[in-house]
């Protein structure tokens, strides 16, 4: 797994599903609208997704909720998982990834600025930052540019574990951030 595109979660650590109850919530992800119209769209791209490119499993550490690793396809954390909604949550922006790294043929996790456009594209459009969610939370939200300062503390926060963007990680996120949060391929706009 690599670490480098991990999903960061902002919950208490020794919480969780066991794998087979991840299994379940896995399957009935995959019913949901916003999952099946995400993983239709990768294989409308080129992209097939086999029975094994989503799975549950354990991981080591506190924090990370799931991942998406090229070749490999996503992990969903399961002793991260509580609810159906994470579940979803975490399938919702890997498929972002893995559709991201789909489409653009150049696309190089390596890069701190591809990686920091694909995150900026996750948070928005898999709404891991709607005011809602932040609100279960208990986060400290404001009613206006809310969900931007949500999604670029996020995306400082997966950029800040990955090796490749030691001292580069505002700028890059800065560089395409305008670019990338309009960019909201494969929807008409951000659901």
């Amino acid at each position: 797994m690599d670490e480098d595109n991990l999903t960061s979660s902002d919950s208490p650590p020794n919480r969780g599903a066991t794998v087979e109850q991840c299994q379940r919530m896995i399957r009935k992800s995959l019913l949901s609208p916003q999952v099946k119209f995400l993983r239709e769209h990768l294989e409308k791209a080129g992209c097939a997704v086999g029975d094994n490119f989503i799975r549950a499993v354990k991981c080591d550490g506190t924090g990370i909720a799931g991942g998406y690793t090229k070749g490999q396809g996503i992990v969903v954390c399961c002793n991260q998982m509580e609810s159906q909604d994470d579940v979803d949550q975490v399938l919702k922006h890997e498929l972002i990834h893995a559709f991201d790294d789909c489409r653009a043929a150049n696309l190089d996790w390596t890069k701190c600025a591809h990686h920091a456009c694909s995150e900026i594209r996750a948070g928005h459009l898999s709404g891991d930052c709607h005011f809602k969610r932040e609100l279960f939370k208990l986060a400290s939200l404001k009613i206006r540019g809310h969900e931007q300062e949500c999604i670029r503390r996020r995306v400082m926060k997966s950029l800040s574990a990955s090796p490749f963007c030691s001292g580069l990680a505002k700028a890059s996120m800065e560089s395409v951030w305008d670019v990338c949060y309009n960019d909201t391929e494969p929807y008409d706009r951000a659901p």
